[in-house]
């Protein structure tokens, strides 16, 4: 059973694992099927769940919500993240010439309104800007996060993808915490653990969430040199702490980081979502970790 954590000072408490819902639209269930999808993971212990406006072309919020629908009272057990700030060029906006970011007060506003539409829901647990903005006016932003958050819409915000600058930047407007950054954390690209990202977040005393901690599937199926040799020593690796597969053994690897990441899961397989669960008892030593690190890299520690 996953247990919930308090991700930062001001921050709400999330399940130690989330569930990703990006790819809910290639799940190909019906509204009952994705219903007892949510029920089981929730018996799990994981009550968190992770959206984005995006995710299936503007599709996954509103096939989760009509789920949600058919028992509202399921809204009461999880918490719900979302996402905004990227625009795509879809059928749905034939006026947009090329993907780009928005996190103008006009633009969040309206997808967080679209967001608690398709969701079905009349409040978002925490919404993140999804990437960096260039244009980000830190000062339009934290207004914007203000009038949410008195109107009842959204009660805590984070950011994703974000530098430790921008994160910082956005912080000094701010008058609460941002709870959390989403970052990509795998065994093919930790870069974060370098770049200063994860360390602001463990000196601020706030939980990551690590996204695409499989590499999208790469680690199983990538025929690069890095995969290749990372995929060989995970195999060592499961061996030798009785994992029941390579997938434990880096959701293991991903939690052994200080900074205490969330993983997010991104299957749809109650088997997969199980088979994470149970590697949380699975404990990498350094060295194991580092074999691991020194694979990836191609080269021993300096």
């Amino acid at each position: 059973m996953i247990k919930k954590t308090t991700i930062a000072a001001q921050g709400p408490e999330l399940s130690e694992l989330i569930q990703g819902y990006w790819r809910l639209s290639e799940w190909e269930m019906t509204p009952a099927q994705r219903l007892n999808f949510l029920k089981q993971h929730i018996e799990l212990g994981i009550t968190t769940v992770d959206h984005a406006d995006i995710y299936g072309g503007y599709q996954c919020e509103r096939l989760f919500g009509e789920a949600l629908a058919l028992e509202p009272s399921v809204r009461d057990q999880i918490e719900i993240i979302t996402k905004c700030d990227i625009n795509l060029c879809t059928p749905e906006f034939p006026n947009r010439k090329i993907n780009h970011y928005d996190t103008s007060k006009e633009h969040i506003i309206s997808s967080v309104n679209n967001s608690l539409t398709r969701l079905n829901i009349s409040e978002i647990d925490v919404l993140l800007l999804h990437r960096l903005d260039a244009l980000m006016n830190a000062d339009e932003v934290a207004d914007t996060f203000n009038q949410l958050q008195k109107e009842g819409k959204v009660k805590h915000f984070g950011v994703s993808n974000f530098t430790p600058s921008h994160f910082d930047l956005l912080q000094s407007r701010l008058d609460k915490l941002l709870v959390t950054n989403q970052v990509e954390i795998n065994p093919l690209n930790f870069d974060v653990a370098h770049d200063g990202t994860l360390d602001q977040l463990q000196m601020k005393r706030i939980k990551p969430m690590a996204w695409s901690c499989l590499a999208g599937g790469e680690i199983f199926s990538g025929q690069s040199e890095q995969a290749i040799r990372v995929r060989k020593v995970l195999e060592e690796l499961k061996e030798e702490v009785g994992a029941k597969s390579i997938e434990q053994v880096i959701y293991a690897w991903v939690r052994k980081l200080p900074s205490n990441p969330l993983p997010i899961i991104g299957s749809g397989k109650i088997e997969r979502v199980q088979a994470a669960v149970d590697a949380m008892d699975i404990k990498l030593t350094r060295e194991q970790w580092y074999r691991v690190w020194v694979e990836s890299k191609g080269h021993g520690v300096p």
